[in-house]
């Protein structure tokens, strides 16, 4: 069985419910028991700290081995150095475009008003394990942030779940790797099989991600009654709005721009996008993203080396979710963010969305270092967003991979890397001819 048919069983669930409505079905259980029996559903916390923990666990070893594999596939250091700098340039553009409209389209709507909420000491200590890493862009500025970037051991990097410095342990082994040659091929072996090892742990862990909706949702429902369930729902709503857009207006324009037809485009990659709104996990499918692109007509070198390193810096759609929920959370709270604060957290959430690896329950963490910027906002008032974040998840992880497929065309028009005339035999006769990004 082909990886792709392995993930969609998989994702379809063999028969039992699918994952999508055994999350709806925990939730309106977790929901009807924070209403019923408050005392109770405060008992389910440790459900979801414990999916989180999972979560965290598995994250850090599988976005080394897809950094890696990436940098070690794109060719020499010269091949990466020009394509990471345009992609890198590309990324960025579109994260600072896609976190400045999330932030005025929350200062507009205001989806967080009128909740009043106010975080207990339980959630504080619930979140303080998730929101250590952004500590440092608070109490030594961005010379400590640099300096905490490289860990002290790799081992602890792994062991304190560092995202960042996991991040920056990848590229510089990856690019000695690359030198290396013969000598590090058993290497790039062992590689190879951890990261298949960790994408199926977390296939595993995402299959107990109705465990803990039940727990999230109990103990907000339990705590703030129907109230929050209403503000929660409109800022779930507000966030897939807002991912359609991006995709429809900006990724759409990227394509069109690039000579490509979105519509072509979008119906290109619809397993893909199926399979990652069921399963909220974008890893599953990047060996199909990666294939379909290079059978598509855009050059290997690109694809290898923009594709694995858009799922650690091309995360526009995490970029739209860190701006909403932060104002949302600071309108939940009452809490007033001036011009400045808002500018810093914007520069803040720049930098932590940095290695955020496209799968569930990461958007938590990074939200949390995201806060450390603004202590004005309780850290602690995210547990909120626990109780949606699966819902979340699904937009969140559209959003990424939608991006992430968008990226290597982009670029390879930038290079002038397309194959024109397989892009037209794949994708059909209506693929535009004009070529505004570049020529071949």
């Amino acid at each position: 069985m082909s990886e792709a048919s392995d993930t969609g069983a998989w994702a379809s669930g063999g028969g039992r419910p699918g994952m999508f409505l055994q999350v709806v079905v925990a939730g309106a259980l977790g929901c009807a028991l924070g209403l019923a029996a408050p005392g109770l559903a405060a008992e389910t916390r440790w459900t979801t700290d414990l999916f989180l923990r999972l979560i965290v666990m598995a994250v850090g070893p599988l976005l080394f081995c897809i950094v890696v594999t990436g940098i070690v596939g794109a060719g020499s250091l010269r091949t990466v150095g020009r394509l990471g700098a345009k992609a890198l340039i590309y990324f960025e553009a579109m994260t600072t475009a896609a976190l400045c409209a999330a932030v005025g389209v929350a200062m507009l709507v205001r989806p967080g008003a009128g909740l009043a909420y106010v975080p207990s000491g339980d959630d504080a200590r619930m979140i303080e394990s998730y929101a250590r890493h952004g500590h440092m862009l608070n109490e030594g500025g961005i010379t400590a942030f640099l300096l905490s970037l490289v860990p002290r051991s790799p081992v602890d990097a792994f062991a304190q779940g560092n995202i960042l410095q996991i991040l920056f342990f990848a590229i510089l082994s990856g690019c000695c790797l690359s030198q290396m040659g013969a000598a590090g091929a058993p290497i790039m072996r062992l590689v190879d099989a951890l990261s298949a090892l960790f994408s199926r742990i977390m296939r595993i862990v995402i299959m107990l991600a109705p465990l803990g909706v039940f727990g999230a949702m109990a103990t907000t429902t339990a705590r703030y009654g129907m109230n929050a369930i209403a503000h929660l729902a409109g800022f779930v709503v507000l966030y897939f709005v807002a991912i359609a857009l991006f995709i429809v207006v900006g990724l759409g324009t990227c394509l069109k721009l690039s000579g490509v037809s979105p519509v072509r485009f979008l119906n290109h990659f619809r397993e893909e996008l199926a399979i990652t709104f069921t399963t909220t996990a974008s890893d599953a499918v990047l060996p199909s993203v990666m294939a379909k692109l290079e059978g598509m007509g855009v050059d290997r070198q690109v694809v290898g080396l923009v594709v694995p390193a858009g799922y650690s810096f091309n995360l526009d759609a995490l970029s739209i979710y860190l701006g909403l929920a932060v104002m949302f959370l600071a309108q939940a709270t009452g809490t007033h963010l001036t011009a400045w604060q808002i500018a810093v957290m914007l520069g803040t959430a720049l930098l932590t969305s940095k290695g955020a690896h496209g799968v569930p329950g990461m958007g938590i963490v990074v939200l949390a270092a995201t806060l450390a910027a603004t202590p004005a906002i309780p850290a602690a008032s995210l547990v909120m967003l626990l109780a949606v974040d699966w819902f979340i998840g699904i937009a969140r992880a559209v959003g990424n991979l939608a991006g992430n497929c968008v990226a290597p065309v982009v670029i390879g028009a930038w290079e002038g890397r397309l194959d024109r005339r397989r892009i037209a035999a794949v994708l059909g006769k209506d693929v535009l001819k004009e070529e505004v990004l570049g020529g071949e």
